[in-house]
């Protein structure tokens, strides 16, 4: 689908067929990507497995956002950042919920507390300058003259915060044999108390799952992913304005929803996928890291690149989008804080983004 959706770009075909086979380009490296990081989750924990798959799968984020930018379409780019946060923070977090709440014996999906709680900080400290922006420039006072400078400095203090989370966020991370033994170990010096049945038990905690592919041919998948990735968003970008009008639909739209959607093809794919196997704290770590990363680091460094392009990004936002951002930070908070959700919590965050999305067809 990346050769032909390359030959409609070069080849000059009309607008709308090349954005849609681009679509479907970022939609095929996406399963490309989910597969190769689901074999490193034989390797490593959910963690670092979950922030890999983040990075990749938020390389067409990164490279759309700034071939955005170097078009000079701001709008575009700023509601692409804004579209992959609430994209992955309430669509595709919300679909996992309900997938791994109906595969639940009890009706609720469980996962550890840690990586929730630790990207609700993490947004709270991105909104924090962009609540801060927004009134400074509603309000028409002193700072607001000085929009770059602050968000040179807010930039780099959320690069700062987050290289201070994600180290000993990767350090506490254990891989799934340890994961097992542990279990393993738990299970066994419960077996007294347990009865004739307890040893099975221990022993099916104690499995792993054996990897299917080598190492080096995970890599290459995955390294395959990220520079197909590179050139599908070119075409994407290039075939997105002249489609858009020809479909008559905002830029907003096309930011928020189409670009988020398509951008996050990885995690919708990933996430769903892990939570229909059970895998909860994967599906959850997939998802959540995509979130803490798009906010406390690809968005602040796409600001610092920004000023090297023809258009500069700063944290600046409409008042709209600085309060859905606000909102779904107590969302997330309200929902995932706790280390369960429901099938309904799940619904309420697909719901929030549909709402979101017929508003941005207005704008």
């Amino acid at each position: 689908m990346s050769a032909l959706a390359g030959v409609a770009n070069y080849a000059g075909w009309a607008p709308v067929p090349r954005f849609l086979l681009a679509t479907l380009a970022l939609a095929g490296l996406a399963w490309v990507v989910s597969f190769a990081t689901e074999q490193l989750g034989e390797r490593f924990g959910p963690g670092v497995t979950g922030l890999l798959q983040s990075t990749l799968g938020n390389l067409p984020e990164l490279f759309v956002v700034i071939f955005a930018l170097q078009k000079g379409e701001l709008i575009v780019a700023q509601t692409a950042i804004v579209g992959s946060v609430l994209a992955n923070a309430l669509l595709v977090l919300g679909l996992v919920i309900v997938v791994g709440a109906r595969r639940s014996e009890d009706g609720l999906m469980r996962f550890s507390k840690r990586l929730p709680r630790d990207t609700a900080t993490l947004l709270q400290v991105t909104v924090f300058i962009i609540v801060l922006l927004g009134l400074s420039l509603s309000s028409h006072d002193p700072a607001s003259h000085h929009v770059k400078a602050i968000s040179v400095v807010g930039a780099v203090c959320l690069l700062f915060v987050y290289a201070t989370w994600v180290v000993p966020y990767l350090r506490s991370d254990s891989p799934p044999g340890q994961l097992a033994g542990i279990a393993a170990e738990r299970g066994a010096a419960m077996e007294p108390t347990r009865g004739s049945g307890s040893g099975s038990a221990g022993a099916a905690a104690g499995e792993r799952r054996e990897p299917r592919l080598a190492l080096s041919v995970v890599l290459v998948m995955l390294l395959a992913g990220g520079v197909a990735s590179a050139f599908v968003s070119d075409w994407f970008v290039s075939a997105l304005k002249p489609s858009i009008e020809q479909l008559h639909i905002s830029q907003a739209f096309a930011g928020l929803v189409i670009v988020a959607i398509a951008g996050n093809a990885v995690e919708n794919a990933a996430g769903i996928v892990l939570a229909w196997k059970r895998r909860s704290d994967l599906a959850i770590s997939v998802v959540k890291n995509s979130v803490a990363q798009i906010a406390a680091f690809l968005f602040p460094l796409l600001v610092l690149i920004s000023f090297a392009l023809s258009t500069t990004l700063t944290f600046t936002l409409a008042p709209v989008y600085i309060g859905a951002l606000v909102l779904t930070v107590l969302a997330l908070a309200q929902i995932t804080g706790d280390g369960e959700a429901a099938e309904f919590e799940g619904w309420a965050l697909v719901a929030l983004y549909v709402i979101l999305a017929t508003l941005t067809l207005y704008e």
